[in-house]
């Protein structure tokens, strides 16, 4: 068997797995342990396949993903034995009605999750496929397979760093933020959930990731001492109550602080809220609530609260069990800090999510992830909703905050934030939702497009003759809603169309006149239609008269067999134009997909690439388009079409001069603004194209656009500009 690891690979086995039968202990029997490890060892010495696509070593890293699941997790004994025999089963040394009769129906079902994911990710297919519904199918079956494959997807992350290839790096990132990330999120893993975060951030943009990271180091010793300022005031006044407790201040993620840098367009040093301080009582959960509301008290007393801030989910926990209570106190200083009070047992949840709910099961906070999961279900009955669609809306319900709403009869409903009376009637039942017309709250008429608040009591008001309509779409924000409501909308469409095709089918018949299938489909498109449905759609409703369509038919026919009579013509006097705005300059030499080069291009104008960045290539319409890698617009790209992205690089020399937007902020003067265009004008090959100034509080925000022709122009320049005295900041836009 030493054989078939390297030294080091086997030294690590052997640590990793002492270490997991340590962390396991009791939940493992010392017979299935035996039979386990008989069974890998079988395995391996076969001469089964050792490693996986990015060349690691698939035992070390099962052994790996095993230590996270019991670790961090907290699964054990059916998810470890599972995860421990699946490549056995994938390499088919074992069967799953044996690994059923030795261990157990929940272990073959779950293996048989595992194996439909891997047969989905070994297709290489992009998530906007039907995959995506199959993949969520498996998660829905049991939830165990979903997080054996956010632990996997840890590890792999844990990694990436020793992955060479930059495009098989920055697949498992893209995956890892905008799929797995969410997943952990809605189970409740809120720590696995950042650190997917953060390391796939370091991937897609180590320079934004290395900035943060160095001012939060270079900040740490005064927010330590601002901490310590804050907590030993209340900690003195709890222990003087008797409570027991833990209190300590907690940096946010770099993710997070990332978000609110681009989403509030503020300076580093603007943000506020850079940690939360945390307090955990250790108490018994007859007595836990009460105690969080004296701590709460106690630090609202000393510390004035921001009444908005305030969020109470120990009366009702989110959909996903977190228990907590939250509120912003104006500390030391002047300065905002948000406090989080919750007991031992929330927090434990709050860091382990769902399993931890298995070992508090009874507590009403579980249930709210059953119902997600049924939610899951509901959605996935329904075939006709695009991949596309279904990612969107699933994609909503993981992220959103919460609101709760009751029926007249007491029953409480927990929506997303914004959601209207129409989700909530969707939410009862969808019979109730397509025949909802308006809905009284707390005693008022109110419309199907209100957007319910916490507390509201709803009773929902319908109608026989009410149908769902088209803009019902502008305002339902849950999955639920919004694929019933596109459901029966294609079934109406569908009816539609079926009436409109037999009247034109009718009347033509009526003028004795032969009907050529793809003459009215020129005619469709060149009468503007993007689809057939439309123009259909459109002579159903009157929008549209027939007689009118078949008169220009004729016309077009007529026009056709004109053309066809004149459009003998040479080829050799034939030449094709193409504006040369349209064509990338083909001197900065492209290798595109692998080896070719020579191909026609054009670079993408949401992020602007030049010659020197890291890039890759989008198959659209309109060509080959070039996208700088942490371009915006590449993890959509990546997930919904990844079929479409190919590899590109670039070779040869510049010899361009490409537009490169620059942001500078500084002090409000207007001889700042003189020294930068002066160092521009003295740059070789480099040109200003404009600049945009915009003064605010004593500083000056501005955009300047320069010609130049690479990537290490552009840092050079950066650099002087940033050594311009007054100058705070100069980052690429």
């Amino acid at each position: 068997m030493e054989n078939l690891f390297s030294l080091h690979e086997h030294k690590e086995l052997i640590i990793a797995y002492r270490r997991l039968l340590q962390s396991v202990g009791d939940a493992l029997s010392l017979d299935d342990i035996r039979k386990v490890r008989k069974t890998i060892y079988e395995t391996i010495s076969s001469g089964a396949s050792l490693r996986d696509m990015y060349g690691f070593n698939l035992w070390l890293r099962n052994i790996h993903t095993a230590l996270i699941v019991a670790e961090e997790i907290g699964l054990k004994h059916v998810s470890l034995i599972a995860l421990l025999l699946y490549n056995p089963v994938m390499e088919g040394k074992l069967d799953l009605n044996s690994v059923e009769k030795t261990y157990g129906q929940d272990v073959a079902r779950i293996i048989k999750g595992l194996i439909k994911t891997n047969e989905l990710y070994a297709k290489n297919a992009a998530i906007e496929t039907d995959n995506f519904r199959k993949l969520l199918v498996s998660f829905a079956e049991d939830v165990r397979v979903i997080l054996i494959m956010i632990a996997d997807r840890l590890c792999l992350m844990r990694m990436s760093k020793e992955i060479s290839n930059e495009e098989h790096r920055l697949k498992i990132a893209v995956e890892a933020s905008y799929l797995y990330a969410p997943l952990a999120h809605k189970l409740g893993l809120y720590q696995i959930k950042s650190e997917l975060e953060d390391i796939s951030l370091k991937i897609q943009d180590r320079e934004m990731y290395d900035m943060i990271a160095r001012k939060i180091n270079e900040t740490k010793r005064s927010r330590d001492q601002y901490i310590n300022a804050f907590i030993e005031p209340v900690e003195k006044r709890l222990r003087e109550m008797g409570l027991h407790f833990d209190i300590k201040g907690r940096t946010k993620s770099i993710h997070s602080i990332r978000n609110k840098l681009l989403k509030q367009k503020i300076e580093f040093e603007s943000i506020y809220d850079l940690f939360a301080i945390r307090v955990i009582l250790d108490t018994t959960p007859e007595k836990e609530k009460a105690e969080c509301w004296q701590v709460y008290s106690v630090i609202t007393d000393m510390y004035q609260p921001n009444p908005n801030r305030l969020k109470d989910w120990l009366s009702i926990p989110k959909s996903n069990g977190y228990e907590s209570l939250h509120t912003t106190v104006l500390g030391p200083q002047g300065r905002w800090v948000e406090v989080q009070i919750r007991s031992k047992r929330m927090d434990e949840v709050a860091e382990r999510g769902l399993a931890a709910h298995w070992k508090y099961k009874g507590l009403k906070s579980e249930n709210g992830l059953d119902d997600w999961l049924n939610g899951i279900r509901e959605v996935l009955e329904n075939k006709d909703s695009s991949p596309a669609d279904l990612i969107h809306d699933f994609k909503l319900d993981l992220y959103d905050e919460e609101i709760f709403a009751f029926t007249p009869k007491g029953d409480l409903f927990k929506l997303p934030k914004d959601a209207t009376v129409l989700d909530f009637a969707f939410a009862i039942h969808s019979k109730l939702g397509s025949k909802c017309v308006s809905a009284k709250i707390n005693g008022k008429n109110v419309t199907i497009k209100h957007k319910l608040r916490s507390g509201d009591q709803v009773d929902i008001q319908t109608s026989p003759n009410q149908t769902p309509k088209q803009d019902w779409l502008n305002f339902a924000v849950t999955s639920k809603a919004r694929i019933k409501i596109k459901q029966s909308l294609k079934e109406q469409s569908a009816k539609q169309v079926e009436f409109a095709k037999e009247l034109l089918h009718r009347r033509f018949k009526n003028r004795k006149l032969d009907e050529d299938e793809a003459r009215l489909m020129r005619l469709i498109k060149k009468k503007g239609y993007k689809t057939v449905t439309d123009f259909y759609a459109d002579i159903a409703n009157e929008r549209l008269d027939v007689n009118t369509v078949i008169d220009q038919y004729l016309e077009l026919e007529k026009k056709e067999t004109e053309l066809q009579e004149h459009s003998e013509r040479s080829l050799e006097n034939y030449h094709a134009f193409i504006p040369a705005e349209e064509l990338a300059n083909q001197e900065d030499v492209l290798t595109i997909d692998q080896n070719l080069t020579g191909v026609e291009y054009k670079l993408s104008k949401c992020c602007n690439p030049i010659y020197g960045d890291d890039i890759f290539g989008f198959v659209s319409s309109q060509g080959i388009k070039i996208h700088r890698t942490n371009c915006p617009n590449a993890p959509a790209m990546f997930n919904r079409f990844g079929y479409r992205v190919v590899s590109a690089r670039w070779s040869g020399k510049s010899g361009s001069n490409y537009p490169v937007t620059l942001r500078v902020v500084g002090r409000d003067d207007i001889g700042i603004v003189t020294n930068i265009t002066s160092i521009i004008s003295k740059e070789n090959g480099m040109e200003l194209r404009s600049i945009n100034i915009d003064p605010v509080d004593g500083l000056f925000q501005g955009n300047i656009t320069v010609m130049l022709n690479n990537t290490n122009a552009m840092d050079s320049l950066i650099k002087k500009i940033k050594a311009v005295k007054g100058v705070k900041q100069v980052s690429r836009y």
